[in-house]
């Protein structure tokens, strides 16, 4: 799934609450994708750029943090519409912060912290498509691999 071509030109909005788990779900995709090295949370840069190796070479991946955002218009501000009309990866935890001026989430991930006696760092996570290629992504990802 991860070398769907959807992918590549995906939004990918994680919402929930804090320690709900959105960087290192965020994290464990990029590592998935090839990114090496230190993976930073753009809570406070808000934009982080990486590059996919391997199989997805090239795959340019924005990850956004809009934690602290206090008005959606820092998104404009900022730049933001620019990156977003770029080819890649798009990445965004806290999309609610830049309102309605994000584009539609091609998938939009909600986790919640859900945590049991015999799982205590559990995470249950709900994935919605909004767009034809969120339900493509979602599709591969039901597939089973080889």
């Amino acid at each position: 799934m991860l070398l769907q071509p959807g992918l590549r030109d995906a939004f990918i909005a994680l919402d929930g609450p804090l320690g709900a788990g959105k960087t290192t779900f965020v994290r464990h995709l990029l590592r998935a994708l090839g990114v090496q090295g230190r993976i930073k949370s753009p809570t406070f840069a808000v934009m982080e750029p990486h590059e996919g190796q391997g199989a997805a070479a090239g795959l340019a991946i924005a990850h956004f943090d809009f934690y602290r955002f206090d008005d959606p218009r820092e998104w404009l501000d900022a730049g933001f519409r620019d990156v977003f009309a770029a080819p890649g990866l798009k990445l965004a935890e806290w999309p609610a912060k830049a309102g309605a001026l994000l584009p539609l989430a091609d998938l939009a991930l909600h986790l919640e912290p859900g945590p049991t006696e015999a799982l205590p760092d559990a995470r249950r996570v709900r994935a919605d498509a909004g767009t034809p290629r969120g339900a493509a992504l979602l599709q591969a990802w039901d597939e089973p691999t080889a």
